[in-house]
């Protein structure tokens, strides 16, 4: 595969931290994004170049951007991996924090979408990946309402801008991962009990949270790198798919959404949350 030139968000741990990791291994040139841009030093001898980058700033977007056109001429490929998982009743949850995932999940994407654009329309090439979840599908767990609405949205955000820009030669892939063996899990679950203290919610949350870190710290999980197969799979094809649902129970929990009545799926959410 020639080398892409590729930028990615949330670099600095997960999934995102792979994905710099491998395809800067693998001979892209690759800008790792983050706000904690001191976590991604260490992969600078793979290659990634780090970029210091809160999404919520749509100056700074267009900046690293503008950087990356600097010293590149372009951008081949972005990749929207930033993003975070603030759990709790939606009663519980402040409006300040809910419109913060928001300005994280979705508008950080938009503002890069909007950065990268122009110049990808100019050279009429270009792919935009944007990292959803299964539960963007779906709502998998109790007290997820806000995390899911930002997923829900970047669903719908993904499938119209891959209409706007297909005139222009711009692909635009929504990857939708399952269960990924990374911190998520772990700090969503906190969030949770974090935002359920004291409150009605509270003794529901402590059991949905005990649930959550079981199934994070589980070695059934997939591992990052998964996710990072896709990635290069939508990179390289010429015709990459508009989804790829891709991790544990991915499929299968989908399929199942689809096949059973709401109030069916419902009650097995109930049940496993």
């Amino acid at each position: 595969m020639e080398p892409r030139v590729i930028l990615i968000t949330g670099a600095s741990s997960g999934i995102g931290r792979a994905a710099a990791r491998t395809l800067a291994r693998n001979g892209h040139i690759v800008y790792g994004a983050a706000r904690r841009v001191g976590r991604i030093e260490a992969l600078v001898a793979d290659g990634v170049r780090p970029v210091e980058l809160d999404v919520t700033d749509e100056a700074a977007c267009r900046a690293a951007v503008s950087r990356v056109l600097a010293e590149q001429g372009r951008v081949d490929v972005l990749v929207n991996n930033a993003g975070y998982g603030s759990y709790g009743a939606v009663e519980d949850v402040a409006l300040a924090e809910a419109r913060r995932q928001f300005e994280v999940n979705v508008f950080g994407a938009a503002a890069l979408v909007k950065a990268v654009a122009p110049g990808m329309r100019e050279r009429r090439s270009g792919t935009i990946i944007n990292v959803s979840s299964m539960g963007g599908r779906l709502v998998v767990s109790r007290m997820g309402a806000w995390y899911h609405a930002t997923k829900y949205a970047l669903e719908a955000l993904s499938d119209a801008l891959r209409v706007e820009l297909a005139d222009f030669g711009i692909r635009v892939v929504l990857i939708e991962p399952g269960a990924i063996r990374t911190q998520w899990g772990a700090i969503a679950a906190d969030h949770l009990e974090e935002s359920s203290k004291g409150g009605a919610y509270e003794a529901r949350a402590a059991r949905t949270a005990a649930v959550m870190r079981r199934l994070y710290s589980s070695p059934v999980l997939s591992a990052p790198h998964v996710v990072v197969r896709a990635m290069e799979r939508a990179i390289s094809a010429p015709r990459p798919r508009t989804r790829y649902l891709i991790g544990f129970g991915a499929k299968p929990v989908v399929a199942l959404r689809a096949l059973l009545p709401a109030r069916a799926f419902d009650w097995i959410v109930k049940r496993t949350s």
